[in-house]
């Protein structure tokens, strides 16, 4: 029985350095196997550089009330300083959502644009799209809109696609009204309206 005991005794002790010494060898192994990554994680100092001078925000949005209650939210793909004036952002797909207190809408997107902190306006350039929840779809080439009091003003030739036919005309306004009473559009400049009957 000691013979056996002695035996086991004399396992375990070689265990305990044949064990240890195994993991070594085995990390080691690892270490020396493992591959340098392919895929380079430094970045060009050309691109540092441009990353550096310029700042840009993804996907903004902003949103306040107007002088007479309307809620407007303004949103972009990106934004980022103006090079020209320091109050103010260039921004790629520009969006506005103004609810009125009636519940009436207007959108109004632009493929590129300015928000002018100072003025309190967001400037739409490009193909302009405004859509009212009265059914009027207007397209222009310009529009600016004062934020504090909830006007938008169109430049340039509207087409206009209304529930009662089609109107053309030189400028659009639209003004939130804060007495309930639905938004008011003001069509001027030369209005021409093609009606089309309702069946």
């Amino acid at each position: 029985m000691s013979g056996a005991d002695n035996l086991y005794s004399q396992w375990v002790g070689w265990a305990k350095i044949i064990l240890p010494l195994g993991a070594i060898g085995l990390l080691s192994t690892l270490f020396l196997l493992a591959r340098s990554p392919q895929v380079s994680t430094d970045i060009p100092l050309a691109q540092a550089v441009e990353l550096a001078r310029d700042q840009q925000l993804t996907a903004p949005e902003f949103s306040g009330i107007t002088d007479s209650g309307a809620i407007v939210v303004i949103s972009a793909r990106n934004a980022r300083p103006s090079a020209e004036r320091p109050d103010a952002a260039d921004v790629a797909d520009l969006r506005m959502r103004m609810t009125n207190p009636d519940g009436g809408t207007l959108e109004v997107t632009g493929v590129t644009g300015e928000l002018d902190g100072r003025a309190r306006t967001a400037r739409f350039s490009g193909l302009v799209r405004m859509i009212t929840s009265s059914g009027y779809v207007m397209e222009t080439s310009g529009m600016t809109v004062t934020l504090d009091a909830g006007t938008a003003v169109s430049d340039g030739l509207l087409e206009i696609r209304a529930p009662f036919g089609r109107l053309t005309a030189g400028q659009v306004t639209f003004q939130a009204d804060g007495s309930n009473t639905g938004q008011q559009m003001l069509f001027t400049n030369g209005v021409r309206l093609i009606y089309t009957p309702q069946d």
